[in-house]
C-alpha cells in the first residue's frame, strides 16, 4: 500500500495530535483541522485519499456531511469516530455511508488497519443505506457502551440494511428480543410487523399449526381457517424465540421454509410465499444440539448466517451504572419514586454475578424504587435484596482467590489423588504445556482475536505467539464465553 494523504477532523487538539503521529509513523501525510469548515475545504479541493472525522464538531455535525462528501466525491471513504458510543451512532453512521464507525477510546492499531483495509480495498460508490429511522437518544433499545456492546453495535448496523438471517445467542435475561426488535426497528422492514413466538412456550403437537396456519377441518377442533406466525408477520420479522426447543418434525417444515421461500399451511397445497426476516434466538448451544441429534445440521446452518453472542451482565459489569440509570428513569415514567445508588452500593451491584443478567437487575432497580422510601439506597439495603435472589447472597467480602491459590489447590488435588503411586516423570514440563494452552486461547479471548494486542498482553513476540497458536492447534475465539 502507498503512502496517502489523510485529512483528520476533531475539535480535540490532543486526538488530532496523536493520530496525525501514529497515521504518520506509517508513512503517511496526515492534514488536520479542529472544525468541519476546514475539512470541507479540502475536500472542495479535491485533496486528500481518505477522510477520519469526529461526529460533534463545534460548527457542524460530521455525520452530516458524509452524504455532501458522496456526492461531490464518491470514492472518498469515510471513517467516523465518536464518543457517542450507543447503537443510534452505529446505525447513523453506517446508513450516512461510512466505510466504518470507531467508537472513542479506540486501540491505534485497529485504526491503522481500517485505515489500511479503506486505502486498499476496492472501491465502489457510497450510498447511504436507507432514510434516518424516527428515533432519539431516549428511545435507545439496547443500553451500554462496554467494548463487547460497541461489537455488537456495529454488527447490527451493517445488517439493518439486509434481509439475512440472524441466529442470537445468549443467557437468559441478557436482551436477545430487545436485538432482534433492534433489526427490526432500525431495518428496512420497520414498516411491517414485528411477530415473535417463543418454542418453549408452545406445546409440541401445536407448533406446526402456529407456525404455517391451518385449514379449516384439517384435524379434529380445526372449525376455522388460522393465519400462523409466518403469515401474520408478512412483510416484517418473524422472531423464533427458543429455536433450540423447536421439535425435529417442525424443523424440517422450517428448514423448507428457509430453503425454497414458500410453505403450506395444515390442511393445505397452495403454496405461500414467506416474505419474513427471520431472526432466531436460544440460550442454548446448537452445535451441542446437532451433536446429540436433537437439531438438524442442515438447518442450523440456514439459521446460522449471522449469529450474534450477547454476553452475560457479569462480561460487561462497567455498563451497570448506565443500565441502572435508565432503570431508574423507566420507574420514574411509571410513577414510582426516583433513586439514587451510593458509590458502595453501585460497587456491589459490578461485583454480583447477576445470574438473571439485565432482566434481573431492571426487576431489582423496581423493587428498591417501590419498596424503599428513603431516596439513596445504601449497601444495607441492596445487600439485603441480593441475599433474597435465587443465587443467594452473591456479594462476598471474601478477597479473590490468586492464581497461585488456584494452581496450589488444584495440584494438592492432584497429588493427594496419586499419593500411593505418583506419575511418571516430567510432570514440569507437563503442567507449564497444560497452563500456555488456555492461557493463550483466554488472552485471544480477552483481546477479540487481536494476535497484536494478545502478544503484548502476555509479554511474547508476535512471531513467537503465532508460532504457539500454529503448535498447540489453537482456536482463536473472539470473545470470552
Amino acid at each position: 500500500m502507498s503512502p496517502a494523504t489523510i485529512l483528520i477532523a476533531d475539535d480535540d487538539r490532543a486526538i488530532r495530535t496523536v493520530l496525525s503521529q501514529a497515521l504518520g509513523r506509517e508513512g503517511h501525510e496526515v492534514r488536520t483541522t479542529g472544525t468541519a469548515a476546514g475539512l470541507w475545504r479540502w475536500i472542495e479541493a479535491g485533496e486528500g485519499d481518505l477522510v477520519i472525522t469526529d461526529v460533534i464538531m463545534p460548527d457542524e455535525n460530521g455525520l452530516d456531511m458524509i452524504p455532501r462528501i458522496h456526492k461531490l466525491r464518491p470514492h472518498l471513504r469515510v471513517i467516523v469516530m465518536s464518543a457517542q458510543n450507543t447503537l443510534l451512532t452505529a446505525l447513523k453512521a453506517t446508513e450516512s455511508g461510512a466505510f466504518e464507525y470507531l467508537p472513542k477510546p479506540f486501540d491505534l492499531r485497529e485504526l491503522a488497519t481500517v485505515v489500511t483495509r479503506a486505502l486498499s480495498e476496492p472501491r465502489a460508490q457510497a450510498a447511504p443505506a436507507g432514510e434516518d429511522p424516527d428515533a432519539g437518544e431516549e428511545q435507545l433499545p439496547l443500553i451500554g457502551r462496554s467494548p463487547a456492546m460497541q461489537d455488537i453495535y456495529r454488527t447490527l448496523a451493517r445488517l439493518m440494511a439486509t434481509d439475512l438471517t440472524v441466529t442470537i445467542y445468549g443467557e437468559s435475561g441478557t436482551g436477545k428480543e430487545l436485538v432482534a426488535r433492534a433489526l427490526h426497528d432500525y431495518g428496512k422492514r420497520r414498516h411491517g410487523p414485528f411477530v415473535a413466538i417463543n418454542m418453549a412456550a408452545i406445546p409440541r403437537e401445536l407448533i406446526e399449526s402456529e407456525l404455517f396456519g391451518h385449514e379449516k377441518g384439517a384435524f379434529t377442533g380445526a372449525g376455522a381457517r388460522h393465519a400462523g406466525r409466518f403469515e401474520q408477520a408478512g412483510g416484517g420479522t418473524l422472531f423464533l424465540d427458543e429455536i433450540g426447543d423447536m421439535p425435529l418434525e417442525a424443523q424440517t417444515r422450517l428448514l423448507r421454509v428457509l430453503q425454497d421461500g414458500t410453505y403450506t399451511t395444515i390442511g393445505g397445497r397452495a403454496p405461500i410465499r414467506a416474505d419474513v426476516r427471520v431472526v432466531a434466538a436460544t440460550h442454548r448451544d446448537l452445535r451441542q444440539l446437532v451433536r446429540q441429534g436433537l437439531f438438524r445440521e442442515d438447518l442450523y446452518y440456514r439459521l446460522n448466517v449471522v449469529p450474534i453472542r450477547l454476553p452475560p451482565l457479569r462480561e460487561r459489569s462497567e455498563d451497570i451504572p448506565e443500565l441502572v440509570r435508565h432503570f431508574v428513569a423507566r420507574a420514574e415514567a411509571e410513577g414510582l419514586p426516583g433513586k439514587a445508588l451510593t458509590a458502595e452500593a453501585m460497587a456491589d451491584l459490578k461485583a454480583y454475578h447477576w445470574p438473571g443478567n439485565v432482566r434481573e437487575l431492571e426487576n431489582l432497580v423496581q423493587r428498591l424504587s417501590a419498596l424503599y422510601s428513603q431516596d439513596v439506597i445504601g449497601r444495607p439495603e441492596l445487600r439485603a435484596e441480593l441475599a433474597e435472589a435465587p443465587g443467594g447472597a452473591a456479594v462476598s467480602e471474601a478477597p479473590a482467590e490468586s492464581l497461585g491459590d488456584a494452581v496450589e489447590h488444584h495440584l494438592r488435588e492432584y497429588f493427594l489423588a496419586h499419593q500411593d503411586e505418583l506419575p511418571a516423570a516430567g510432570l514440569y514440563d507437563r503442567v507449564l504445556r497444560e497452563i500456555e494452552r488456555p492461557l493463550i486461547e483466554l488472552s485471544l479471548a480477552a483481546t477479540r482475536g487481536n494476535q497484536i494486542r494478545a502478544a503484548k498482553l502476555l509479554g511474547l513476540n508476535r512471531n513467537t505467539l503465532r508460532k504457539k497458536i500454529r503448535d498447540l492447534d489453537i482456536h482463536v475465539i473472539r470473545g470470552l464465553k
